[in-house]
């Protein structure tokens, strides 16, 4: 691997698993999140510092090119990460869905335990205006 282009990975690298912290720092990402982040920033400065590792790692991924097996583990780590990502937002999807529908149940719950107090139909239109 050409130095030119380890410096630019090494420094690369590093670039992102400082912007994973200033994220983390100024509460943007939280942390659980930002594992995964900072294994594939490691992952990719360990191959980059390690020339002998990612040599072999080319070979055995039948890439001839070293530097090109360099993207390919980056691409993988893109590919964990987007998966990753998909499952909490299907996680967090199914919970949004299930509080909406306790929130509607309780709305109901709500306008026929005022009807029964006598309140009337007026008090359960603030309620509905609300959401």
């Amino acid at each position: 691997m050409n130095m030119r282009i380890q410096i630019i990975a090494i420094a690369g690298s590093l670039l992102i698993a400082g912007f994973i912290f200033e994220l983390i720092r100024k509460r943007k990402l939280l942390e659980r999140y930002s594992l995964l982040w900072f294994g594939s920033a490691l992952v990719m400065v360990i191959l980059s510092i390690w020339r002998g590792l990612l040599d072999r790692a080319a070979a055995l991924m039948g890439v001839y090119y070293a530097p090109s097996a360099l993207f390919i583990v980056a691409l993988g780590c893109g590919v964990v990460l987007f998966v990753h990502f998909t499952i909490v937002i299907s996680g967090l999807t199914e919970q949004n869905k299930v509080l909406a529908q306790e929130v509607g149940l309780l709305r109901e719950e709500l306008a026929s335990l005022r009807e029964s107090m006598g309140q009337g139909p007026s008090a359960r239109g603030s309620t509905d205006g609300a959401a």
